[in-house]
């Protein structure tokens, strides 16, 4: 069998030095906002190239503080792609505003620049790019239509952990971002666990109140807050593995660089890393007309294979009302051909090998 990834294997390698971790936060016995959570949050911050990284509960909470946090609410839009998971917009409905989902670039999968400019109205508060299975998206032109306009960027980092643009990290170019620490992300907690990075002194002092009960000092209380915090456990995980983050992502890259040297010839859309930005192969997604041959082939092996994402969210039943009248023409051509392979730094050219074989038997 052939998981998407192998978690397993990556706690085996790393297994002392976390157990060693594990074990000194249980003598010491500080779990909220401990040693490490504050060590992890500096160590990140670094890496980012950012003035602040916050921890906090999950990427879902990332994302909705950074938009209170940014004055983001009631009567705003903010937007978005509608190709990416549910937790992007539900953190924007959390803050009463109202997701505008925009079509996106068939090859990177990203948010489209010119689509947004058309969906700009008076309502526009903010715009929420995905850098989406690790692609960055277009930050230039998304940076020069919010200077344009005078809107804020929030950017959905959970993806794209170790993603650069010219040397500059996804999570450094908006007014705040948020990272998910799901596990089978880039850097994965053994838990949930999430990031806000920030580069505003207001914007981070607002977001550890909010993070904490809205407290800035024990039991005074500023402002109506959240119980979202980064536990020390998690913090352990993370700091070791954010060690060998780019370790984690070369590896990525050279498996993904192998699947698409090997399905060169085939009749499918491998990914395509655009000029934008290094891609760290959160997922390796690639386009077929006959995906549901694909997918039945792989099964039969016990190999793993997912859609992600196959209904786009204008076409989920929670946002009905709001999208009616909503047509996203690639969204809804990349749903219904998408396939992730599996993919992680575990992951052996063996492993490719066998996994292409597959599909080409699938693709005769």
């Amino acid at each position: 069998m052939i998981p998407m990834v192998n978690l397993k294997a990556q706690y085996a390698d790393i297994k002392t030095e976390i157990e060693a971790g594990l074990a000194e936060t249980m003598e010491n016995c500080a779990f909220i906002l401990g040693s490490n959570v504050q060590a992890f949050e500096q160590e990140a911050a670094h890496y980012l190239g950012v003035k602040h990284a916050i921890g906090v509960a999950s990427g879902t909470d990332a994302l909705h503080l950074a938009l209170l946090a940014e004055g983001i609410g009631e009567g705003d839009e903010v937007i978005t792609t509608a190709f990416t998971f549910i937790a992007t917009a539900e953190a924007i409905r959390y803050v009463g505003a109202k997701p505008v989902f925009v079509d996106i670039d068939e090859k990177s999968f990203n948010i489209s620049p010119a689509a947004i400019e058309q969906a700009i109205t008076s309502k526009t508060k903010a715009i929420m790019p995905v850098h989406l299975f690790g692609q960055p998206v277009d930050m230039e032109s998304i940076k020069q239509l919010c200077d344009q306009y005078q809107l804020k960027i929030i950017e959905d980092c959970a993806q794209s952990f170790g993603a650069d643009i010219n040397g500059k990290q996804t999570g450094s170019f908006g007014n705040a971002a948020g990272f998910s620490f799901f596990p089978s992300k880039n850097l994965g907690a053994f838990g949930d666990g999430g990031l806000v990075t920030t580069q505003s002194d207001e914007t981070a002092e607002m977001l550890r109140m909010l993070r904490n009960h809205g407290s800035r000092e024990r039991y005074y209380h500023d402002v109506i807050g959240f119980n979202s915090r980064l536990d020390e456990i998690q913090a352990v995980i993370l700091r070791a593995k954010l060690k060998r983050i780019d370790q984690y992502n070369q590896r990525r890259r050279k498996a993904a660089y192998l699947y698409s040297q090997l399905m060169a010839d085939l009749p499918l859309q491998t990914p395509i890393e655009d000029s934008f930005g290094t891609h760290v192969y959160h997922q390796y997604t690639l386009l077929c007309d006959r995906r549901d041959e694909v997918m039945t082939a792989l099964q039969a092996k016990q190999i793993a294979c997912a859609v992600y994402y196959p209904v786009p969210l204008h076409k989920q039943k929670v946002f009905a009302d709001d999208c009616r009248n909503v047509s996203l023409p690639v969204t809804e051509s990349v749903s219904d051909r998408c396939l992730s392979l599996p993919i992680c730094p575990e992951l052996s050219e063996h492993n490719v090998h066998e996994i292409v074989s597959v599909i080409k038997s699938a693709l005769k």
